[in-house]
């Protein structure tokens, strides 16, 4: 007897619609087009991975260089001479302080400023 793959087929079927449930027009139930879709999709998900990392580090440089500015210095003076100084504050702690904590922040921009 011919043993035909019909249960795995729609198996398969069924797992990748399930997956691409929610999806617009034909990406959520035809299988060629949910297919396409979802293999875009978990490729996105791969490079935002990525692109998150970098969106952050942006976000926190921004926050920084403005809470500087207000103080009357550049970012790249401040850093370098938190760098200078031998203070190690990540990007993401200097932007924590500098929103929760400016009087700390400030304490900061001023040991740069005194050791210029």
């Amino acid at each position: 007897m011919r043993v035909k793959g019909a249960s795995q087929s729609n198996n398969k079927r069924k797992k990748l619609f399930s997956i691409t449930k929610g999806y617009w027009g034909q990406r959520k139930n035809v299988y060629r087009r949910a297919r396409e879709a979802y293999l875009a999709a978990l490729s996105r998900a791969y490079n935002d991975r990525k692109r998150k990392k970098r969106d952050f580090r942006r976000l926190w440089i921004t926050r920084i260089s403005a809470a500087v500015r207000a103080e009357g210095m550049s970012y790249s003076v401040f850093m370098n001479g938190l760098k200078k100084l031998g203070i190690n504050l990540n990007r993401k702690m200097l932007s924590e302080l500098a929103i929760n904590d400016a009087k700390a922040f400030s304490e900061l921009v001023e040991k740069v400023k005194a050791a210029k």
